[in-house]
């Protein structure tokens, strides 16, 4: 740390890159000092573009320097759990974007890696962020929709074919760790999850590659069974052309409340005589911008810069940050358990072993 500022480093100069450097820039209390990329001349540029950062080729480097607090995990995905543990062993924090891993081992071994450290591990799912997610959450956890009924959540993405060959990791197994659900689909099941406030006892599924040529789905229908007595599906795509906003409908024995991208689309609760929902209030606007458009130039940094500053703020105070790693895995865990159904055929159990 300088000047109170913390020193992040940056693993992984790709796509979403910017994005966590324009949200370490917003902070007060960060500043980027370094950048790490196996494409030397991609990171080097990156370097510059960060203001001057220090440029490293190998992360065991990026994670020696003294002037790196923080490691912002970038990476191909079925990467993070390396780079989160390596930071752990080098006494750094973690951030980490989404999906944790694609892995529930690795999962696991990078939570206990960061615990024993005592390092943070902050993740990211932005969409938690949002105001309006926050209201309809607080509102479904202090039972005003009643026993929840259904949860589900349509993801109907849009990636070319282009997208998939924009780099060689997309798209596969051993990297990308799936297709619609762990890359794009992530943050939708997250955010239902996290709405609904409660786990995924056991799920049936289908998925298939329908349209791109790639080793994972670019299509997925999954039907769930929630522990709280919830049913619910999940539609995943890439394939849908034009994308559409991501889209999520919660419904209890006494109301229903509808998000589409994070703004309110729907609120109505128990009002009538006989107990039917009424709206209590109209739908706001929704904007297409902040990352609700089914389309990867939507994202935008505002969730990170929530999430960034939540981080700094965490490792001050000596707290656990905004989201942790036990519950960022959760929507890994439910992915893996819909992968493992649509290959047997069977009705799958979730568990995180």
């Amino acid at each position: 740390m300088k000047d109170g500022k913390l020193g992040f480093g940056i693993i992984g100069c790709g796509v979403i890159a910017p994005t966590h450097r324009k949200a370490i820039e917003a902070c007060a209390e960060a500043e980027v000092v370094a950048v790490c990329d196996i494409d030397e001349e991609k990171g080097k540029a990156f370097a510059e573009e960060s203001g001057g950062a220090q440029f490293y080729r190998d992360y065991a480097e990026i994670l020696a320097a003294d002037d790196v607090d923080v490691a912002c995990i970038c990476t191909p995905s079925g990467l993070h759990a390396d780079c989160v543990i390596a930071a752990a062993k080098a006494g750094k924090h973690a951030f980490c974007e989404k999906p944790l891993d694609i892995d529930r081992g690795r999962m696991t071994a990078m939570i206990a890696a960061c615990r024993e450290a005592g390092v943070k591990l902050g993740c990211v799912f932005q969409s938690r962020t949002s105001p309006d997610m926050i209201k309809a959450r607080k509102t479904i956890m202090a039972g005003e929709l009643g026993p929840m009924v259904l949860g589900d959540a349509l993801l109907k993405n849009y990636r070319s074919q282009a997208y998939y060959n924009s780099a060689g990791w997309r798209g596969t197994w051993a990297l990308d760790g799936g297709g619609a659900l762990m890359n794009q689909g992530v943050h939708g099941i997250d955010l239902l999850l996290w709405l609904m406030n409660d786990d995924v006892e056991s799920v049936f599924a289908r998925c298939d590659h329908l349209v791109r040529d790639i080793e994972v789905e670019d299509t997925c229908v999954a039907a769930l069974k929630f522990k709280g007595g919830a049913f619910g599906t999940i539609i995943g795509t890439t394939s849908c052309n034009p994308g559409e906003a991501r889209r999520c409908e919660l419904h209890g024995k006494h109301g229903t409340i509808c998000v589409n991208g994070t703004k309110l689309s729907r609120w109505a609760v128990t009002s009538e005589d006989d107990g039917r929902a009424t709206e209590v209030e109209p739908p706001e606007e929704i904007d297409g911008s902040g990352g609700t458009v089914g389309d990867n130039k939507a994202v935008t940094a505002e969730g990170h810069v929530f999430l960034i500053d939540d981080m700094v703020k965490a490792i001050k105070e000596d707290r656990d940050p905004y989201i942790i790693g036990e519950s960022a895995r959760k929507a890994v865990d439910l992915i893996l358990a819909i992968y493992e159904s649509s290959r047997t055929g069977q009705d799958v159990p979730v568990t995180s072993s």
